[in-house]
């Protein structure tokens, strides 16, 4: 199965339908963040520590697989220069409709997050990568491009799923609120969904995800070269009304380093 092309249209259905995540931010919080008043989150939720960032925003800034008009035009009206590359088009438009509106520092590339050879060695000071690498098959790629196109000294912000939110059968939390334990981990949907299953994820327009263990997530920026300097949780937002949410966090978010001087 193309996963690409699958989740590409997908998000595009998301963002035809109207989802939360394909909403883009209103002038108001443009105006705001212009003014040094901005958040921006990597979870559904908590909005990331400001220490987190560069002191001045005067910087290169790629946000990766952060289509929808909204992460990438408040951190360009904070001051960055941004490149919001995504696999979506119908998600990049949406920042470019915000970027024209607003006169913002903004451009888009189309792209699969693994393959970030459109971009040379050493491009930007900071990463902004929300919660979307449960959408590709392979992590390793993923946070050695990360490592490949960062300056030293920049740093590689991360949202990422809590592998325990796999195991539970998705459609009985939902309709019967009840939290039953029946896909061992890892999990794919391509691999432990079956052909029906499959067919009404497609034509709902829900992407294919995949479990990715905390080694991986982890562990696995630190084998790409990073050091990893920040850790926070996270849950669902009431708008998902996600059961497991209530007991453990189901998100997670790191801010790693690339070593070296800027």
């Amino acid at each position: 199965m193309d996963h690409l092309a699958f989740n590409r249209e997908a998000w595009d259905k998301k963002a035809a339908r109207g989802s939360r995540w394909t909403v883009p931010v209103d002038s108001e919080v443009v105006a705001a963040a212009r003014l040094g008043d901005w958040s921006v989150i990597l979870t559904p939720t908590r909005p990331v520590p400001r220490d987190w960032f560069p002191t001045r925003m005067d910087c290169d800034l790629l946000a990766l697989a952060s289509g929808g008009g909204q992460q990438g035009p408040v951190l360009a009206a904070a001051g960055a220069r941004v490149t919001v590359y995504d696999l979506s088009p119908a998600q990049l438009a949406r920042d470019e409709e915000v970027a024209a509106r607003e006169g913002l520092d903004l451009v888009t590339v189309p792209g699969d997050m693994a393959d970030l050879s459109c971009f040379d060695d050493a491009s930007f000071d900071l990463i902004f990568h929300p919660v979307a690498n449960c959408f590709v098959p392979d992590l390793a790629p993923v946070w050695r491009e990360c490592f490949r196109v960062l300056r030293p000294g920049g740093a590689l912000l991360s949202g990422f799923m809590n592998p325990v939110h796999y195991v539970f059968d998705f459609e009985k939390a939902e309709k019967e609120r009840v939290l039953d334990a029946v896909h061992p981990l890892p999990f794919a949907d391509a691999v432990d969904l079956d052909q029906d299953a499959l067919d009404r994820q497609r034509a709902e327009g829900w992407p294919l995800e995949w479990s990715h263990t905390l080694e991986t997530q982890i562990g696995g920026q630190c084998v790409a070269g990073f050091h990893v300097t920040g850790f926070y949780e996270d849950v669902f937002g009431p708008e998902e009304d996600d059961l497991a949410s209530r007991y453990t966090a189901t998100m997670l978010a790191t801010r790693a380093v690339k070593p070296g001087t800027p």
